[in-house]
């Protein structure tokens, strides 16, 4: 690949919650301002993740982050709304890449969009590729920060506090009280109540 290619990572946040959207980042990272400390965004303190976002968005060539929401998630299932917010990033991004590096093990389809560009999924890339490593923390920091906006928009559900991932304190109010319109209901244990 020519030295002057612009490499795309993408990466997702939230395929697991019951609640939420699912969120995806595609970064194109310029090598000639380093960033130093790019990891897998789960191995990384929240404090950490917020700083190398700030730098990550600082630095870029370019940058982009979607999401499909819950309607989404539901109606088309999480594999096919997670490629559709990788989708909605890549054609988001100011600059076009020449290739795009895909953390797992499905690219998501964009040749009838013209955008390009080579696809390469990679298993676990977070941990081995920069630019997904970057897509990586931007996807996860936006949806925690989205989480914690709903937060106070669904009261009594601690979004802010478990993002919408199934704690022992999350399933428990989920026994006691009716799922919010953020909930999966294609997520057990939604699926298990008649909401």
């Amino acid at each position: 690949m020519r030295s002057r290619s612009r490499i795309a990572g993408v990466d997702e946040a939230g395929r697991g919650p019951l609640a939420g959207p699912v969120v995806a980042a595609a970064v194109i990272l310029n090598p000639r301002r380093r960033i130093r400390g790019l990891a897998d965004s789960k191995t990384l303190p929240p404090e950490e993740r917020e700083r190398l976002a700030g730098l990550i968005r600082a630095r870029a060539l370019a940058w982009a982050v979607a999401w499909a929401d819950r309607d989404e998630i539901d109606s088309l299932n999480i594999l096919e709304a997670t490629l559709l917010a990788m989708r909605r990033a890549l054609l988001a991004l100011p600059v076009c890449p020449t290739h795009v590096k895909v953390d797992g093990n499905r690219c998501p389809c964009l040749g009838d969009l013209g955008l390009g560009c080579t696809f390469e999924a990679i298993v676990d890339g977070d941990v081995s590729v920069a630019a997904i490593s970057a897509a990586s923390i931007l996807a996860k920091t936006c949806r925690d920060a989205m989480m914690c906006s709903l937060d106070a928009c669904y009261p009594g559900f601690e979004l802010a506090r478990h993002k919408g991932y199934a704690t022992q304190a999350h399933l428990k109010t989920l026994r006691r009280r009716r799922p919010s319109p953020l909930h999966r209901r294609s997520f057990s244990p939604m699926r298990r109540r008649s909401c």
